[in-house]
């Protein structure tokens, strides 16, 4: 025991912020959930070697495209790396966009755009004319590493209806479906969200990864000041947002028309032209949020401002003096000196918003100043994102002005960035596979991290694992369960009993099987998957328990010799599963034992789960099967 790494106060302790954990991530709150649902699978991550082959559906954001030059020294922009990448892989790659350039008609056509992603790529791109039977016929004819362009999808109103079948005719021959077409995230198509449905597997490009990344950024809190510009209006329908900033930011400093808001709910005198209906509660509200966090709501001190009547005129008002007859059109130098002190202490700034009063957009000199002020302030070392094209040419300028080169971290849609802040889910980024949130720390879970692992896929209730866990200290066992609370509950028992070979983890093992395996240290040995529940009110879905990602996952991280244990009280849902074992480990997998038809009689491990106790109580049979991995060479 003395050669032990973890005491028993260390390890119960370990054991319990795990519990902690997942208590926490089963707790849907209204600025964490939307960040969770980032964690999606990427083709970074995807198994290059399984690309070859396969036909590759991409969903690409058209305006990258058309606004880049021909690929210069190997370097391009992540939109055309992700065709580069499949390409090069062997993928047979079908690109899906739209585009509308009605200002030149010529740019609607298809020859053209497919040309212009020639020239670009410096590869040859096919075309495809329609969506119907003869596209399925073209991808079959594709040859490895074609690549397809299909019909401007902005012809086809099924594609913004989300329409069932279109989908289907997008994903016909499809294996793989690539979202890069982050601008779309935060909308439902059938292009983006339909044609996940009917591929075996969906990740997000090189592009949308990265926009991903950046998304994510908004969260991070490890670098402080922080501090959120916003400007624009619309109060009411930002508020959500506001809320899940404050919780994040260590203030929100509001420039515009939301400024006015804030200073009418505090009692200042405002004029009536400026005020929002209905929105002084909710303002208040914010306030006392803020308040209650310690944080800080900081508002213009002073404005400048143009006559109604002579727009020549230009005078300066403090915040709560704006006169009768006048317009704030700009911030006032006390405010722009009051912003630059605050930010310049800042490690981290976001703008979000019009940076710009709508009746002087040009030469505002509140955005000379706010420029100037990014400029020093990212000198520092201060991360600066700036949300929307709008606002970063107005700060930063044209490509070739003083601030064009500063690195700034910029949204291009900023709708996407307001409907995350909002709380709610992109509908483009759930329709991508699940990735586990976080590297595993394996020595944190298992005494010994080296032993040979069992997996127990779907663990329920835990009692299979914790019994073989107590019968074989000499492996370790780890159970994946989608069932959160099942996972606590099993988590709770592990610390009970001062088990130190076994874990569970809630995830959905379909999509994160493959990430969470490959980095064990020791063998797979045995994975099991019993008593899956089948739909059988769904037909179309009833014996889609197993998915090809999870069993390819499966096959390729078990070692030589390892077991594929399955186990029903349904005879069909067995045999089935088995059959698709057999299809997708393309000829590495053999039946263990049994009878002629490959069936165990007796549970070979004589730890029997709760569902099959039941069973067998009642006089049922269980129909089981093990499949062994054998070595091709």
């Amino acid at each position: 025991m003395e050669n032990h790494q973890y005491g028993v106060q260390d390890w119960s302790r370990l054991v319990g912020d795990v519990i902690m954990y997942s208590r926490r991530i089963n707790t849907k709150d209204s600025d964490g959930d939307a960040f969770s649902l980032l964690q999606v699978q990427t083709l970074r991550n995807f198994p290059r070697e399984k690309l070859a082959g396969e036909v590759v559906a991409v969903r690409l954001d058209s305006t990258l495209i058309h606004n880049t030059s021909p690929l210069n020294d190997g370097s391009a922009n992540k939109a055309l790396h992700t065709i580069k990448y499949l390409h090069d892989a062997g993928a047979k790659v079908l690109l899906l966009s739209s585009w509308d350039y009605s200002s030149n008609p010529d740019l609607l056509s298809i020859d053209y755009f497919a040309d212009h992603i020639s020239s670009v790529l410096q590869l040859r791109v096919l075309r495809a004319s329609g969506f119907s039977d003869i596209i399925q016929s073209k991808t079959e004819e594709m040859r490895d590493g074609d690549i397809l362009l299909f019909e401007n999808l902005a012809k086809f109103k099924e594609d913004l209806a989300n329409c069932l079948d279109f989908s289907k005719k997008l994903s016909a021959g499809v294996g793989v479906f690539v979202n890069d077409a982050f601008c779309l995230a935060h909308k439902i198509y059938a292009s983006t969200v339909g044609i996940s449905r009917f591929c075996y597997s969906s990740v997000a490009g090189f592009h949308f990864e990265e926009e991903l990344n950046k998304l994510a950024s908004i969260a991070e809190t490890t670098e402080r000041p922080y501090i959120a510009v916003i400007g624009g209006k619309n109060f009411l329908e930002k508020r959500t947002a506001l809320r899940v900033l404050a919780t994040k930011c260590d203030g929100l400093m509001l420039i515009g028309k939301l400024s006015f808001q804030i200073m009418h709910a505090l009692g200042m005198s405002i004029p009536m032209n400026l005020i929002e209906d209905g929105a002084v509660d909710k303002a208040f509200d914010l306030i006392q949020f803020a308040k209650k966090r310690g944080m800080d709501i900081i508002f213009p001190d002073d404005f400048r401002c143009v006559n109604d009547e002579d727009p020549e005129v230009m005078d300066v008002f403090s915040s709560d003096g704006i006169q009768p007859g006048w317009t704030p059109v700009d911030l006032g130098p006390v405010s722009l000196q009051n912003i630059s002190s605050r930010l310049l202490n800042c490690k981290k700034v976001l703008l979000i918003g019009p940076m710009t009063f709508k009746a002087c957009e040009e030469g505002a000199v509140g955005v000379s100043m706010l420029s100037k002020i990014l400029e020093k302030i990212s000198g520092t070392g201060c991360e600066v994102s700036v949300v929307g094209n709008a606002s970063y040419k107005s700060l930063v300028g044209p490509g070739d002005g003083p601030y064009s080169s500063l690195p700034y971290k910029h949204f291009e849609n900023a709708s996407v960035v307001w409907e995350f802040l909002k709380g709610r889910a992109l509908p483009g980024v759930a329709a991508l596979d699940r990735a586990f949130p976080f590297e595993i720390d394996w020595e944190s879970i298992f005494y010994d991290p080296t032993q040979p692992l069992v997996v127990d896929v779907g663990s329920g209730n835990g009692l299979f694992l914790l019994g073989m866990a107590r019968r074989c200290q000499t492996s370790n066992f780890l159970g994946l369960e989608i069932n959160r609370r099942l996972v606590v509950r099993c988590l709770d028992e592990v610390l009970h009993c001062g088990l130190k070979n076994v874990h569970f983890l809630p995830t959905n093992a379909t999509s994160t099987f493959r990430s969470i395996i490959s980095s064990y240290p020791g063998k797979l040995v045995l994975v099991s998957i019993q008593c899956p529940n089948p739909d059988f009110n769904k037909p179309e879905h009833r014996w889609k328990m197993v998915q090809r990602m999870l069993i390819e996952a499966i096959v390729d991280l078990l070692a030589t010799d390892g077991k594929v244990f399955l186990q029903s009280d349904v005879e069909e849902v067995t045999r089935r599963i088995k059959e698709d074992f057999l299809l997708h480990g393309r000829g590495r997998l053999a039946l263990e034992g049994g009878d002629g038809g490959g069936w165990i009689r007796e549970n070979p491990f004589g730890v029997r789960s709760d569902w099959e106790k039941h069973v067998l109580a009642r006089g049922n049979p269980m129909y089981r099967m093990l499949l062994r991995k054998v070595d091709l060479n």
